[in-house]
This record gives structure tokens, C-alpha cells and sequence, in this order.
């Protein structure tokens, strides 16, 4: 019997289960509003490596090692890692998981890793091809300041439409079977990619909004929903700018989400006390709420379903510096309590 659901999704005949995650973040992210959900606060940005990379790096292997002892499992309980990040060649995953000796999938979906590596670990452990799997995203600020923007030496100023990327990490252990399960994912809506032809990279929000919307309204045709079937709409870093756009275009549409939406990014720091311009981005943004705050509300059945929808602007230096467009892409995972 076939798990496709419409164009571009899939319904799991038998739900992937969430079975422990961790989140680690830096000392801005610390100071947060979401601070006391947090399983680890670094006070150094370093985290006691030798440049940012391996800091990054270190968040990474961090994380994984804390999900597995809060499961109780060891790497030997795992398949496969779906691992990425926003380093050129996936440094931060390659060096810091090679430790655990695993086949590892290296992923690049920009800000929707987390959404994108959710994705292929519930395909693969819903298709009987592993019974665990290990999904981990990261990112730092210094890090991708230092690849995307400017050395922070240089202390340029950022426009009002800038996000700050999150130093974080978040890692998920996805099973076939239901012991000692989070929650459950039921099913999937995979992005395409979305090009409205911006070109401000310091303006991703708006780059990535339209994505969202497209996974949205796919979302909603290929499982024949509509908003109120689910408790939030939780898009990854679209800020305060992208957010105003998602809800603008969606009701172009005839969609009004705005009581069911809420954006990783604008969750994760308060903007009138830490000058994060319009909110937080990066892939450890989506990674470290969703693990550290979204599971508590499925676990407490506060919320019964969400569509967690992690976003990401697809460029590089590289086709920046050569005037191309910044084009946006987004993945959306249903998400359900127990």
C-alpha cells in the first residue's frame, strides 16, 4: 500500500517515533526566553576549542552524545546519522561525528536541515531500512558570520532586517518502535525550491517566506487540512519581517494562519533586551526550540498536532558575489502526541 499522499507528501502507515532528544546552545541563546528548557547553556562561545569551527563541531558531537545517554542508548544502537549544517562542506558535521564511527548521510538544506533530516530519517526507519536513526543540524553565530558575512572583527553594522544566527545544536533519535517515545511523526511535505528573485542576503526572511507558503498550502491539499487541524504552524526562521510576508501571501490564498503561527526565530530571543534585529535564524534555530520547548507541549498534550516547518535560504558567497538570487526552500514534518 503506498504511503504517498498528494504531490509532494507522504502519510506513514505506521507512525516514526521521537524517541529522546538534546539541545545545547550558546550564552545569547542562554539568556533567552526559552533559557530553563535548554538542556546545556555554554558560557564559552568556543566551547573550549581552538577557533569557531571546532566550536561548531563540538556542539554537534555534544548533542548527539547527550540524546543517546538521555535514551540510554549508545552508538551502537544506531544506523544511520542525518547530519548537517551551514559550513562549506559540512565541517561542523563531518568533524564532529566521525567520532561515532556510523554511516552517516550529510545533509545541506540551509536553515531547513532539521526539517530536511526529520524527513529522510522517518522515510528510511518508516520503510524498514533502519530501526533507529540519529538527525543533528547546528550552527554558530561566529561561524557563519566569518563564511556568509563579514569577520566579526570588522563590526559592521546589521540592517533591521537581519536575523542572528543561533549557536546551537539539536539532535533527535527516531525509532519503529513506540518505547519510551516523545512523539510521533505521521507524516511529511517536502519543499521545492522557491526563487522570488531577492537579493539581499541580509533580508533571508522575506527570501524564505514564499517557500513556506508553497509546503504550506501543499501541506494542506495533500492532506486535505486546513489551519485549525493544527494546534501551531511552526516555521524556522522567517523573523519579524518573514513572518508578516508567510501570513500576507497565505491569505492570497485564502488561509488565515496567524492564530495558529509561530516562528523558531522570533520564539528563541527577546528583541527589546538582546538586539537581535528581526529574530533568530541558522540551522540550530528550528533544532534546539523544537527539541527544547515544541516536544514539551506534544509530551503534555498540550498541543495534540503541529506542522513543524523549518526554512532555508539556498546561497553562498560564492552566487551572491556573482549578483544570482536568494532562492528559499522549506520542509515541513507532522508531529503528534502520544
Amino acid at each position: 500500500m503506498t504511503q504517498m499522499s498528494g504531490n509532494s507528501s507522504i502519510k506513514f502507515d505506521k507512525p516514526v517515533y521521537l524517541t529522546d532528544s538534546a539541545s545545547i546552545v550558546g550564552k545569547k541563546e542562554g539568556e533567552g526566553p526559552l533559557a530553563q528548557y535548554f538542556d546545556v547553556i555554554g558560557d564559552d562561545p568556543m566551547f573550549g576549542c581552538n577557533n569557531w569551527e571546532e566550536a561548531e563541531s563540538t556542539l554537534q558531537k555534544e548533542a548527539c552524545t547527550l540524546a543517546l545517554g538521555k535514551a540510554g542508548l549508545t552508538s551502537n544502537d544506531i544506523r544511520y546519522i542525518f547530519a548537517g549544517d551551514l559550513l562549506g562542506q559540512l565541517i561542523a558535521s563531518s568533524f564532529g561525528l566521525m567520532h561515532l564511527n556510523l554511516p552517516l548521510f550529510g545533509l545541506y538544506g540551509a536553515c531547513s536541515t532539521c526539517g530536511e533530516s526529520l524527513s529522510l530519517g522517518s522515510i528510511t526507519v518508516s520503510g524498514g531500512f533502519a530501526d533507529r536513526v540519529l538527525c543533528v543540524t547546528s550552527s554558530h553565530f561566529a561561524s557563519a558570520e566569518k563564511q556568509f558575512r563579514f569577520p566579526l572583527e570588522y563590526g559592521n553594522q546589521r540592517p533591521l532586517s537581519a536575523t542572528w544566527t543561533v549557536t546551537g545544536s539539536g539532535a533527535f533519535i527516531l525509532s519503529s518502535t513506540p518505547e519510551n517515545a516523545k512523539a510521533k511523526i505521521t507524516g511529511i511535505t517536502t519543499g521545492k525550491i522557491v526563487d522570488a528573485g531577492i537579493k539581499d542576503s541580509m533580508n533571508m526572511g522575506a527570501a524564505m517566506a514564499p517557500a513556506a507558503a508553497d509546503v504550506i498550502l501543499s501541506n494542506f491539499r495533500d492532506f486535505a487540512r486546513v489551519p485549525q487541524d493544527y494546534d501551531k504552524i511552526i516555521t524556522g526562521d522567517l523573523g519579524t519581517i518573514g513572518r508578516t510576508l508567510l501570513i500576507d501571501l497565505l491569505k492570497t490564498k485564502g488561509f488565515d494562519i496567524s492564530e495558529q503561527y509561530m516562528d523558531c526565530g522570533i520564539e528563541i530571543f527577546d528583541p527589546k533586551s538582546q538586539n537581535t534585529d528581526a529574530g533568530g535564524s541558522g540551522c540550530g534555530c528550528s533544532a534546539v526550540v523544537l527539541s527544547a520547548y515544541l516536544l514539551r507541549k506534544l509530551i503534555s498534550n498540550e498541543w495534540k498536532r503541529i506542522l513543524f516547518l523549518p526554512t532555508g535560504a539556498l546561497l553562498s558567497t560564492v552566487s551572491f558575489n556573482e549578483g544570482n538570487s536568494v532562492p528559499g526552500i522549506a520542509h515541513g514534518v507532522i508531529l503528534e502526541s502520544l
